[in-house]
């Protein structure tokens, strides 16, 4: 499976995964899940949101345990990040199988569409429109950097974008949902342990800061008349920097767009983005607020207008007390798998369904603790234990 996953939206130049929502290679990647689930001979659909759904067993039946994650990936992106969850999933499927497991419960595999936002700019649309947190009319707005809107994508792509919506029925179907993804960060490599669990997802959102300057000459303005948005901009990078530092979070602009975008020309516009994530909510206030006030006073100081925009936010995410422990108790009672229990920065579909029902994520041990770059790896053994733990805990939550 992950042979034939692997050349799937890779870029010749960077090595990277190009693979965002409603675009051909999304095509492939779909396909290759379609094809996984016919191989095994389970029943395929399609929701109302684009998630592709196989399942073993009655979906009306109700109760149901589903594992799997989503195979969209960020720009020049990683070969792990979600593909691993739902690669797994099937791989813990056909380990279940060969252990002749009796299934008491229904139990389906899913992959999410567009969970990493990379081309409309919100993450988890798949996973946001089904849990009713985001409307048929907000996401009709979205728009791509060329100017496609999600219908429009959509319906490119051979689904109907006026039945997108809220999913109720379908959440009520579910008992519990598992997700195992490849960790985005270095804690289990730091502990020497092959597979965690989670404990939560710390609070994040994205930010567009936008500097209004005046466009001008690069080589005839002189510096003292100068109203330039990159200085701004620039100086407003360094204190997300410092003002992170100081509370144990995390800030970045990653994302930067300049108007009119000539080497020779004072930009009018620079417009960047900041994703800042912290470990609690009152951390991430001080944060972000340290930072637009430090913004503000640099484009006071150069004659610069800025507007602040939220565009997303999701509060911190507490997975499921008892359904951790009692994964816990699975892993810790039937493996011979130590498991810690550790937090993540990271924003996943499990934390979106969290507050419909009972989510909770594996992870595992990523070497370098790389992730949204080429570079992100797992290794076969770490993978495989993976497969395992969660096939184990598949059997225990749907063979009672």
């Amino acid at each position: 499976m992950w042979r034939e996953l692997l050349p799937l939206g890779r870029h010749p130049d960077s090595g990277g995964y190009r693979r965002f929502a409603w675009t051909a290679v999304d095509g492939e990647c779909r396909a290759w899940f379609e094809g996984q689930a016919a191989a095994r001979g389970l029943r395929y659909e399609v929701d109302r949101n684009g998630n592709q759904w196989a399942w073993l067993g009655d979906p009306a039946a109700g109760d149901a345990v589903v594992t799997g994650s989503h195979l969209d990936s960020v720009p020049d992106g990683g070969a792990f990040d979600g593909p691993l969850g739902v690669v797994s999933a099937f791989a813990a499927l056909d380990e279940l199988r060969s252990r002749d497991a009796r299934l008491s419960r229904p139990l389906a595999i899913v992959n999410f569409g567009d969970e990493e936002g990379a081309r409309f700019g919100l993450a988890c649309v798949g996973s946001r429109l089904t849990a009713g947190q985001l409307t048929r009319a907000q996401a009709h707005l979205l728009t791509d950097g060329d100017g496609v809107t999600l219908p429009r994508a959509m319906e490119a792509a051979g689904y109907d974008p006026d039945a997108i919506g809220p999913d109720p029925e379908r959440l009520a179907r579910i008992g519990a949902f598992v997700e195992l993804h490849v960790e985005q960060g270095r804690a289990l490599d730091l502990s020497g342990d092959r597979v965690g669990l989670a404990s939560a997802i710390w609070p994040h959102g994205r930010w567009r800061f936008d500097f209004r300057g005046e466009a001008n000459h690069a080589g005839t303005t002189r510096l003292a008349d100068r109203h330039d948005p990159m200085l701004s901009y620039a100086e407003t990078v360094l204190a997300a920097r410092r003002e992170a530092e100081l509370a144990g979070a995390v800030a970045t602009f990653g994302k930067i767009a300049v108007e009119p975008n000539g080497v020779n020309a004072i930009p009018s516009l620079v417009r960047g983005w900041l994703d800042s994530r912290a470990e609690d909510q009152m951390s991430l206030d001080t944060v972000v607020g340290g930072i637009e006030k430090a913004a503000r006073q640099y484009a006071d100081a150069h004659g610069i207008d800025l507007d602040v925009v939220r565009e997303s936010f999701t509060p911190v995410v507490e997975f499921d007390h008892a359904l951790r422990d009692e994964i816990a108790r699975i892993l810790g009672t039937d493996t011979d798998l130590t498991v810690p229990v550790l937090g993540t920065g990271a924003g996943h579909d499990a934390g979106i369904l969290s507050g419909s029902i009972p989510t909770a994520m594996l992870f595992v041990r990523n070497p370098t603790g790389v992730s949204h770059s080429p570079a992100e790896s797992a290794s076969e053994d770490d993978c495989v234990a993976g497969v395992l733990a969660l096939a184990d805990v598949l059997e225990g939550l749907a063979c009672r």
